[in-house]
């Protein structure tokens, strides 16, 4: 297994480039954020609320509605947490989120996707991790503070969010001073991410899909569009447009990322249409080209192959179609393949 995760993490490193083709102001001016005290403050205040929630599994759409601090498990299948697969300096981030020391990753086990395509199965799917106490989270967090790390980026938080409440505050307590980056399937709980409101500072949601259907049929989510045009309103409304510092290290606000996927199942015109008229057209877009045929993909009809150089250049166009003009593309690696049928 440690085999395949490598093989997965080497295809995994591609490069981002940048196609912001307008500074504005908007970008520079960091706005207010949070200090640390305060956000330990409203923590202590919400921490009942959150525990509420998970005490009747409502941290995501699924609504399993089970005791998860009892130990019951929900559609995840993840014990109340916290469980972590790996905890270090990752460099492999958009640029404004790895910096120029890395962003301090939490590698968090399982998902509330069933994503048939997921590049990082053995931990989401298979669950590959070590569970920790919620001190000994708040421990490696703040080690990553002194090693250098730009931010503290919890990945697949959802089904974790209550146990990640109770390492934070413990770190919080302790001395922890980094932006925090909330880094998502966007298959999100409203009532969960009000209660994240001042206390996360950056959001780094996928868009994955426009259409039920494939969100069913792909990754086991259903209302998955709806749910995440929510989550997406309400993290733009939270945190606004992505903010960069003089050293071009995200600060505060909202980045989208958006993998292309063969034969256009991901639906990629409308979710770039929904996010520039309904959010901002200056809202930052991470749109990806490292679509390939990992975990059960092989024995889908479209989902098998790679992505094509055509298919990824029209998602390309459309950002300047819709006037979205910061963020970032990657270069095209994969090999050129005719589109099939119908969705």
């Amino acid at each position: 297994m440690l085999r395949t995760i490598q093989k997965v993490a080497r295809r995994l490193r591609q490069p981002f480039l940048c196609f912001e083709r307008s500074r504005r102001l908007i970008s520079r001016v960091l706005t207010y954020r949070y200090s640390p005290d305060q956000k330990l403050d409203l923590m202590i205040e919400r921490l009942p609320l959150v525990r509420e929630l998970a005490q009747s599994c409502r941290l995501c759409p699924h609504e399993c509605k089970i005791d998860r601090i009892a130990g019951a498990l929900g559609t995840c299948k993840i014990p109340y947490g916290p469980v972590v697969s790996s905890v270090n300096l990752h460099r492999g981030e958009e640029p404004p989120i790895t910096g120029y020391q890395g962003s301090g990753t939490v590698f968090l086990t399982g998902c509330n996707l069933r994503c048939l395509f997921c590049q990082n199965f053995p931990i989401s799917q298979l669950r590959h991790g070590t569970s920790l106490t919620p001190r000994e989270l708040a421990i490696k967090m703040l080690d990553l503070q002194d090693r250098g790390a730009h931010n503290i980026n919890f990945v697949t938080p959802t089904p974790q969010a209550a146990a990640i409440y109770e390492a934070l505050i413990i770190a919080y307590q302790e001395g922890l001073d980094l932006p925090l980056v909330y880094n998502s399937g966007g298959y999100e709980s409203l009532e969960m991410l009000k209660l994240w409101e001042g206390i996360i500072d950056i959001y780094l949601p996928d868009a994955k899909y426009s259409c039920d259907n494939q969100a069913i049929e792909i990754s086991k989510a259903p209302g998955y569009v709806e749910a995440n045009r929510s989550a997406l309103l309400e993290m733009h409304r939270q945190v606004g447009v992505l903010q960069i510092d003089d050293d071009g290290v995200a600060q505060k606000g909202l980045l989208i990322r958006h993998l292309v996927l063969p034969n256009d199942l991901a639906g990629s015109e409308e979710i770039l249409s929904f996010i520039s008229q309904e959010l901002s057209p200056h809202t930052y877009i991470s749109l990806m080209s490292q679509y390939f045929p990992a975990h059960k993909a092989h024995h889908h009809a479209v989902l098998h192959r790679k992505l094509s150089r055509e298919e990824y250049n029209r998602a390309v166009v459309l950002l300047e179609r819709f006037g979205l003009e910061n963020g970032w593309t990657q270069p095209y690696g994969g090999e050129d393949e005719p589109d099939e049928g119908g969705c």
